[in-house]
């Protein structure tokens, strides 16, 4: 087990009252289409939660005032296609892969971005652990794609008890994001090319998960991997 191993006396609230059962923190790690999300779920369990860092960031995308300076700054390619669904107001959504291809090489553009979509996604995540703290909910796991790269800067590796790496071959990460994403061949590596190696990765990890097989395969994985993070 990690120095990250849960304490034996539960949190307490601002006021210094006790918060009751305290929940436990799981972050996952591992390559792009790897799965993570999938583990996430299956380690969360029916009592748990998933806080998404990629489903906050979707959100705040939608935003009226972020989709306003994107507009601005990047044009309207940026945009889902005009016969596209609208969103809720009526307006042409973002286009998540669009705006990917705008900024990525660029790495002021992406700079940019970040700096518009990461304090809003960071609050909305620190929030909502703050708020499954008080509910005593059980367990709660973090998807963040970056967990140890911007450690600093979100503050969310530090509250974890367990990190659980998500080990899939590359060739089947590649497959995967060119058949669920869209992505081109090579597409994975290029990008995992500017993140923490994940080697370096799984080295952080408390528990490795293989995600090779089925669906039935690895929930099976993820629960020996849960049973042995509680010490059963």
């Amino acid at each position: 087990m990690s120095d990250r191993d849960a304490p034996d006396s539960p949190p307490s609230d601002p006021h210094g009252r006790s918060n009751g059962p305290r929940t436990l923190v799981i972050g996952v790690l591992g390559g792009i289409a790897s799965g993570k999300s999938a583990v996430a779920r299956l380690l969360a369990g029916p009592d748990g939660e998933v806080l998404d860092a990629d489903r906050n960031a979707h959100a705040a995308l939608e935003s009226p005032a972020l989709r306003e300076k994107l507009v601005e700054h990047f044009g309207e390619a940026v945009l889902a296609p005009p016969d596209a669904p609208p969103n809720a107001r009526g307006e042409r959504p973002v286009d998540r892969a669009a705006l990917a291809r705008v900024v990525f090489d660029r790495p002021e553009a992406r700079k940019l971005l970040e700096g518009w979509i990461h304090p809003v996604v960071r609050a909305r995540l620190t929030e909502s652990l703050a708020d499954a703290h008080r509910r005593h909910v059980p367990r709660v796991v973090l998807d963040v794609p970056l967990l140890l790269e911007n450690a600093d800067e979100h503050g969310l590796l530090e509250p974890c008890d367990f990190l659980v790496y998500v080990e899939t071959p590359a060739e089947a990460r590649d497959a995967r994001a060119v058949r669920d994403r869209g992505w081109t061949v090579g597409e994975v590596a290029r990008r995992e090319a500017t993140q923490m190696p994940q080697e370096a990765k799984r080295a952080r990890a408390d528990v490795v998960i293989d995600n090779d097989g089925d669906l039935e395969a690895l929930a099976a994985a993820t629960h020996r991997a849960l049973q042995t993070l509680l010490g059963s």
